[in-house]
């Protein structure tokens, strides 16, 4: 796949994260080879998890502004994008396989929501994480209801509303971090050795009758992707990622109020 590197382990597949260059931002390629890649395992009855990770000291660092500005009112590019975005979220949550995020690097925006819906989120002191998107008039819509789910409905505002960068020890404090290690991949053994105990079927019972537990609906979902569609065609929003690619300056560095 053309953003994903592959490769077969014991526990199942190890998948990473390969736009180096953009710093393993996310595009719609990156979103539809994640749900290839889920076919795929789904399909594999030898395959019990899939563990995520990023490169280069990124894990995932949100939406790439190279393809947004290239989106327009007058096309279904944007919509799209933020649907197949919250199935994959959504998909997280319901496969029947186990999603792991080994994360050693940053996350950003819509990376925290990868982190966030995944089953079991291991990390290491390098780990950090950011919602950033109210600096560009942005908000995490489709992030929010997993990220809730996870850490709260207290914190997940509090990291939306003051864009701070949370350390790995923060992150693991509140939740965002089920296991803090200097030895993540060690850590991600002894896990995997204790998850294959788990029959298959077991695990998707077990997603299912959680998410009946929760309040994600899909009246939730339609909205959360409404509201990043209406939010990414608003002029002053595409202004200042438009001033952010061509120009490296950020809103704030503009003296506009966004």
């Amino acid at each position: 796949m053309d953003t994903l590197l592959i490769e077969k382990a014991t526990h199942g597949l190890t998948v990473t994260i390969h736009r180096p260059k953009q710093r393993n931002s996310i595009n719609a390629q990156l979103v539809l080879d994640l749900h290839h890649l889920l076919d795929q395992a789904e399909r594999d009855p030898i395959c019990r998890c899939i563990v995520l990770q990023g490169e280069s000291g990124f894990f995932c660092t949100g939406m790439d502004f190279n393809e947004v500005i290239q989106m327009n009112s007058s096309t279904t590019t944007s919509s799209l994008f933020s649907k197949k975005y919250m199935e994959l979220l959504r998909r997280f949550t319901t496969t029947p396989k186990i999603v792991i995020s080994l994360v050693e690097g940053q996350v950003l925006a819509g990376g925290v929501g990868i982190a966030a819906a995944s089953d079991i989120v291991i990390g290491n002191q390098q780990a950090q994480f950011c919602l950033s998107e109210a600096l560009w008039g942005l908000l995490p819509a489709c992030v929010t209801p997993f990220l809730i789910r996870r850490i709260g409905y207290q914190k997940a505002y509090f990291m939306t509303l003051t864009t701070e960068t949370l350390n790995a020890s923060e992150a693991h404090r509140i939740g965002l971090i089920d296991k803090l290690t200097e030895q993540p991949h060690e850590s991600l053994r002894q896990i995997t050795l204790r998850l294959k105990r788990i029959h298959e079927e077991t695990t998707h019972d077990l997603k299912a009758y959680f998410r009946k537990m929760w309040i994600i609906t899909d009246a939730m979902e339609a909205e959360a992707i409404s509201e990043l569609d209406r939010l990414m065609m608003k002029p002053q929003v595409r202004a200042n990622i438009k001033n952010f690619i061509e120009k490296q300056t950020f809103p704030w560095e503009n003296g506009e109020n966004i």
